[in-house]
């Protein structure tokens, strides 16, 4: 099984500490050139301001980071911490700084670095890319919110719900895990409900 987490779209966040500014931006990226790019930008974006720290991984294990004229070890590694934390890859964020004037010392700046790195995912959200089955079925109003509940028992994301005479449910189940769904969907309903498999595909589906 392949499997792997990534941001779900662009984030950013913001966030002053003891008057310093700080700027998070994360963006998803496919390699190291991208992630070059957008630091560069950033760097143009915000060339008045005293530091543009970075980091950005990548799927193969590939991990940079920069501190950009901060106390080494202070920034473009805490922010990196965060993402192997969170388990995601595929990504690249600066965190730009406008000084206000008081030193923060080296573990306020680890934690002023942290925070704006994680404030940047949770606003840009986490998808996981993977093979998913797309399934359909049709069940009775007084049944549909227990199946709903096993869709996500199952880890399935339900896509539809369509309201007619019955209801009908439309959800992406793991590959792995899409025969044990079925078998469990016909035992609960004693073999009124049938999932039907209407296609599969790779792709990112977002998670939180």
């Amino acid at each position: 099984m392949t499997e792997y987490f990534i941001p779900a779209g662009p984030g950013e966040s913001e966030f002053v500490e003891k008057r310093s500014r700080f700027l998070g931006h994360i963006r998803p990226v496919e390699s190291e050139e991208e992630a070059r790019a957008f630091i560069a930008e950033m760097k143009r974006k915000y060339y008045d301001a005293r530091h543009n720290c970075s980091c950005y991984l990548l799927r193969g294990g590939v991990e940079r980071y920069a501190d950009d004229g901060e106390p080494q070890g202070t920034a473009g590694l805490p922010m990196l911490e965060v993402f192997r934390r969170e388990g995601v890859t595929n990504l690249v964020c600066v965190v730009t700084r406008y000084f206000g004037g008081v030193l923060l010392g080296a573990p306020g700046l680890f934690r002023a670095y942290t925070k704006s790195a994680k404030d940047a995912l949770d606003a840009a959200g986490v998808s996981v890319v993977r093979r998913w089955v797309e399934t359909e079925f049709a069940c009775s109003y007084a049944a549909a919110e227990q199946l709903k509940r096993e869709i996500s028992a199952y880890d399935g994301i339900l896509t539809d719900t369509l309201y007619a005479a019955d209801v009908t449910l439309k959800a992406l189940v793991p590959e792995e895990r899409a025969a044990a769904f079925a078998a469990r969907i016909f035992d609960l309903s004693a073999g009124v409900v049938e999932v039907n498999t209407i296609g599969e595909s790779f792709r990112a589906v977002r998670v939180k």
